[in-house]
């Protein structure tokens, strides 16, 4: 019995049952598709965050302890593959006569390095001028001193006579924060900024230079053991981070306080872990609400031959059948459409995955779980209807042709509006400035995430479903006359038949109304983040790099004026904005002062909104041109030290005139949060004419060059070319792959274009694959019609009116719901975007190009109806 029956859904039922199990191939597939990347995105973390470190570990020899003993039980841990010591020394100033002048600086750091140190660590050096061996001057130490290879420099030593040494290279150290860190100290102490005069000296030299000096003043002399680990780590951040730590714990342990170890390695792993967070809650946001919808997909289309199944069930009846086999042959039918679209599902999944994820294949955990909801899918849409009939339904309801559907009950719309207070509620409580939605409990080294946050697109998502399903329930209940006016154009004096038609029969209607809406909803809200996603990723790596191109000065102004000019000649280069950069004392607090022209900083900092409290940047920037000593604070500093808007903040700055500190005089005009090349706390803005006159000197530390947004590489080396290594060049494609967040750093493309090719999908499927097989189940009724005289035009009005109506419908439910739920998941997932939008990105291309397929579904599905109807209606009803 079960093969005959098995044989005639296949010959019957074949295209039904494809269709069914194609809503289950869709949620296999993108679960699928989104796990296996997220497995890949996590390997991908862990691997970039440990390229980005050179020295895994700096173990900082602990007073009075052997440096050589530290250096051999370090060296002899499992999983170090080198170990080499460096000398840190403190020098109280460098003296260079160049030009005829005398340059001098204040208190610097000198290192000394064995011989194949740069070797070893291959991302701390790199050699601007002259040689990497020998006697090294950092770039901007270099510049500080006018100073080139060739050129000697005297060091001088607290205490003890100057050294004069001959200047072999100039260098870039690019790690040079985590080179100069307080080993062992918390973040918060740790310095803002490294030595501004920093020299590198071969380890023999330096020993001869600064071992007389650690007699009398031990503070200003100490030893690191630099470390290379293997990097044999588990691909999940966070188990890499646990794995990375213990080793550094372990190490403490052997060395018995004779050293603190300075762990880089786990730093950033620490960093990779809560970015790992994010992305899982990616894959939770958008992923999940897909498969969802598929596995809805799914229940529509095997609702949309409820009827005909309870016909059958009721002809088995009446022939002796049992429930128990009844439910045996629906079991049947459930497991070919599970096994049938659980694998065309994983071949789909490796396949886009190969092509649009680059990715090997589809991890096997992944696989079997995307199997399961597989064959729960089926099993929900297509074994327990039919169960539920089989035991509820009888002979006499089986057999009836139209259904009676009763209006909703009040209770549901209690329950939309509780969803939907409750919704905005958590909504509420989710985007306060003070929620993380990633968790780092103090004193613990795990993260957490906080799921509560899913409430508030969960409620949503319910919410507007069933309210979309009672307005709609509501308009063809109560709403004939309106549907009688909007019928008339296509179904012309039988628009009140028709709108009686589709009330009577609404059920399919209603399914496919509210399947559109959510499927228009998904589309939108997926498609708003994504395009969000990537604009901020954007402005992340402006904000971090400051332009198209950034140069970093000497502090000369004449130099930086002369720089300026050479590289508006630049081909390719628009225009080239001079920035100040100083430093000033707020109180006892050192911090960075940026002097600004407020007519033109805020096109070519590409300055936003979101980057200021209390105004606009325009706004702001005028304030800073028509009062010159007006003074924009960052919000750290605000809360720090309690300004209030037009208090006079006096700050401290060197003056050019005397070389001493003077005393200016400021007034509070605003609070910045952000701004191109500034740190991301204590920072201060204020116009560049009125610190220019003030301090008498104009000096220009920074220069933000625009090109356009082209051939930005090409003008970096030009501009390396022309300005030499006293120059420090970034470009913003560079700046791109280094940007705070390892999370910004991954390359979403394809996962955007998967994301949004299901999406498209979907909403095609809910609109034009539903009404299609609604309508189909209406061929009687529209045969009937025919026999008794009803022409084609009157026919094609019956079909062209309820697909219009389901497109309208849907469409407008849809677009209010993905608005919302746009809106909702940009301000819940805030902790990926840094900075924070100030307003979504709407795509609307995508969009238009989602409306115009969905569409085109209804419309093709409603042209098949058509056609049909136009058949000889004795022929239609002899194959039905």
């Amino acid at each position: 019995m079960i093969g005959m029956w098995l044989s005639g859904l296949l010959r019957v039922r074949g295209g039904r049952l494809l269709a069914t199990a194609s809503g289950v191939m869709v949620a296999v597939a993108l679960l699928s598709l989104l796990g296996g990347f997220l497995s890949q995105t996590r390997a991908t973390m862990t691997s970039q965050s440990v390229r980005t470190v050179s020295v895994d570990w700096q173990v900082q020899v602990a007073d009075g302890a052997d440096p050589n003993a530290v250096l051999s039980t370090v060296r002899g841990l499992d999983g170090t593959k080198a170990a080499l010591p460096v000398g840190y020394a403190g020098t109280s100033g460098l003296e260079a006569r160049t030009g005829g002048t005398l340059q001098t600086t204040g208190p610097g750091s000198v290192l000394g390095l064995p011989a194949d140190y740069a070797r070893t660590f291959p991302g701390e050096i790199r050699v601007l001028a002259g040689h990497g061996q020998g006697v090294l001057l950092a770039q901007q130490t270099a510049a500080n001193l006018h100073a080139a290879p060739g050129d000697t420099i005297a060091v001088k030593r607290a205490g003890l006579p100057a050294v004069r040494l001959r200047v072999d290279g100039v260098v870039e150290l690019p790690l040079a924060d985590s080179l100069f860190q307080k080993v062992g100290a918390p973040p918060q102490s740790q310095p803002s900024a490294p030595p501004d005069n920093i020299v590198l000296l071969p380890q023999r030299t330096w020993h001869t230079v600064f071992d007389p000096l650690a007699v009398p003043r031990p503070d200003l002399v100490r030893t690191q053991i630099h470390t290379l680990r293997g990097h044999g780590l588990p691909p999940d951040p966070a188990a890499a981070y646990t794995a990375a730590t213990g080793s550094a714990h372990n190490a403490e342990v052997r060395l018995a306080g004779a050293g603190l170890v300075g762990d880089n390695l786990g730093a950033v792993l620490d960093a990779a872990r809560a970015d790992a967070l994010y992305a899982q809650l990616l894959f939770l946001f958008l992923g999940v609400p897909g498969s969802v919808l598929a596995a809805a997909l799914t229940w529509a289309v095997a609702q949309a031959g409820a009827g005909r199944r309870r016909k059958e069930q009721a002809l088995l009846r009446t022939r002796g059948a049992t429930v128990r086999q009844l439910v045996g042959l629906a079991a049947v039918e459930a497991v070919v459409v599970a096994v049938a679209g659980t694998a065309g599902g994983l071949a789909l999944a490796a396949l886009v995955g190969r092509v649009a994820l680059h990715t090997a294949g589809v991890p096997l955990s992944w696989a079997l779980a995307a199997s399961a909801v597989g064959f729960g899918v089926a099993g929900a849409t297509v074994l327990l209807p039919a169960r539920y009939d089989a035991r509820r339904a009888t002979v006499a309801s089986g057999r009836t042709a139209v259904a009676r559907r009763p209006a909703p009950h009040p209770a549901w719309w209690a329950m939309a509006a509780v969803l939907l207070a409750g919704s905005l509620a958590v909504f509420r409580a989710t985007s306060t400035t003070t929620y993380a939605l990633v968790l780092a409990p103090e004193g613990t080294a795990s993260l957490s995430v906080d799921y509560w946050a899913f409430a508030g697109p969960a409620l949503l998502w319910a919410g507007g479903a069933v309210l979309a399903w009672l307005l709609a329930d509501l308009l063809l209940r109560r709403g004939r006359p309106l549907l009688q006016r909007l019928f008339r154009p296509a179904a012309g004096a039988l628009a009140g038949t028709v709108a009686a038609g589709v009330s009577r029969q609404r059920g399919a209607v209603l399914r496919s109304v509210v399947l559109l809406a959510l499927a228009c909803a998904f589309a939108a809200s997926t498609a708003v983040f994504n395009s969000t996603y990537r604009q901020q990723a954007e402005v992340d790596a402006v904000l971090t790099n400051g332009a198209d191109v950034t140069v970093t000065t000497s502090t000369n102004g004449a130099t930086g004026t002369a720089d300026a000019a050479k590289l508006a000649g630049v081909p390719g280069v628009q225009h080239v904005e001079p920035v100040q950069h100083r430093f000033a004392y707020v109180g006892a607090d050192l911090q960075d002062l940026y002097g600004v022209q407020p007519k033109s900083i805020v096109s070519a900092g590409r300055l936003q909104d979101a980057y200021f409290s209390g105004g606009t940047a325009s706004g702001l920037m005028d304030r800073l041109a028509r009062r010159p000593d007006a003074l924009l604070v960052s919000a750290e500093t605000a809360h720090d030290f309690q300004l209030r808007p037009g208090d006079q903040v006096r700050l401290r700055l060197t003056d050019a005139r005397t070389g001493g500190p003077r005393t200016i005089p400021f007034h509070f005009a605003g609070v910045v949060k952000e701004f191109p090349t500034a740190p991301k706390d204590s920072f201060l803005v204020a116009n560049s004419s009125y610190i220019a006159r003030t301090t008498g000197s104009a000096a220009v530390g920074t220069l933000l060059v625009d090109t356009g947004g082209t051939a930005q590489q090409s003008v970096a080396a030009r501009a390396r070319t022309l300005l030499g290594p006293n120059a420090h060049v970034t470009d913003l494609p560079s700046s791109r792959t280094v940007i705070g967040s390892s999370l910004t750093a991954v390359d979403l493309a394809g996962l955007t274009r998967v994301e949004l090719g299901f999406a498209l999908v979907i909403a095609a499927a809910a609109g034009g694959l539903v009404l299609a097989l609604g309508l189909a189940e209406r061929r009687r009724t529209l045969a009937l019609a025919s026999v008794l005289g009803a022409r084609g035009r009157q026919l094609s009005g019956f079909v062209w009116s309820e697909a219009a109506l389901v497109a309208v419908a849907g469409g407008a439910c849809g677009a209010v719901l993905g608005w919302s739920l746009s809106q909702m998941l940009v301000k819940v997932l805030s902790g990926v975007f840094d900075p924070p939008p100030s307003q979504v990105a709407v795509p609307w291309a995508y969009l238009l190009a989602t409306a115009a397929v969905t569409v085109a579904a209804l419309a093709a599905a409603a042209w098949a109806a058509v056609r049909h109807a136009r058949r000889p209606p004795l022929t239609e009803l002899r194959e039905l």
